[in-house]
C-alpha cells in the first residue's frame, strides 16, 4: 500500500502543446501584419475668427418665450410672432431655398418651458422638413433630388431676473 500522497507535480505536456500552437499561429500571422496602408491624415486649422453668416443663406432661427403672465408660449420665426400652427408653413418655403443637405434651423426655447412645448415645435419642423422634401422633389430644376432633411440645434433660452 502506498502512504496516500497526493502527486505534487505538473504535468506541463498540455501546456507545452498551446504554447507550441499559440508559436505557430503567431509565425503565421506575423508576415500579414507587416503590410500596411498608407494613411493620410487630415491637419487640424486653426481660425481665430469664425466664419461670418452667409447673407444667401441666413440662418433660420424659432424661438419659444413665454407670454408676460407666464401661462402660455409666443413662437417667433425670425423673430416675427405666430401661431403654432402657422410654424411648419412658414418654414416649409424658406428651407427650400438652402442648399441641399444644408437645411438648418435653430430652436432657441425657454429654459422653464415644458417638455410638450418643445416636443410641438420640433413636430411642426419636422412636418415642414417633409413638406420641402417632396416639394423639393417635385422640382424638375432639382433633378429630383429632395434637398435633404432639416437639421435642428436647440439651445436653451435663459430667463431675465
Amino acid at each position: 500500500m502506498s502512504g496516500g500522497h497526493a502527486k505534487s507535480d505538473i504535468n506541463v505536456t498540455p501546456l507545452i502543446d498551446i504554447v507550441l500552437v499559440l508559436l505557430i499561429i503567431f509565425i503565421v500571422m506575423v508576415p500579414g501584419m507587416s503590410k500596411s496602408m498608407p494613411v493620410v491624415v487630415p491637419q487640424v486649422v486653426k481660425v481665430d475668427t469664425p466664419t461670418p453668416p452667409n447673407k444667401d443663406n441666413p440662418p433660420l432661427v424659432v424661438e419659444v418665450d413665454p407670454t408676460p403672465d407666464n401661462k402660455a408660449y409666443v413662437f417667433k420665426f425670425q423673430s416675427e410672432a405666430m401661431e403654432l400652427s402657422e410654424l411648419a408653413n412658414r418654414i416649409t418655403p424658406v428651407t427650400q431655398l438652402q442648399p441641399a443637405g444644408m437645411r438648418k434651423v435653430f430652436v432657441k426655447i425657454d429654459e422653464e418651458a415644458p417638455y410638450q412645448v418643445a416636443v410641438q415645435v420640433l413636430d411642426q419642423i419636422r412636418v415642414a422638413s417633409n413638406r420641402a422634401k417632396k416639394e423639393t422633389a417635385a422640382k424638375p430644376e432639382w433633378g429630383g433630388q429632395d434637398g435633404g432633411d432639416i437639421r435642428i440645434a436647440t439651445s436653451l433660452k435663459k430667463r431675465n431676473p
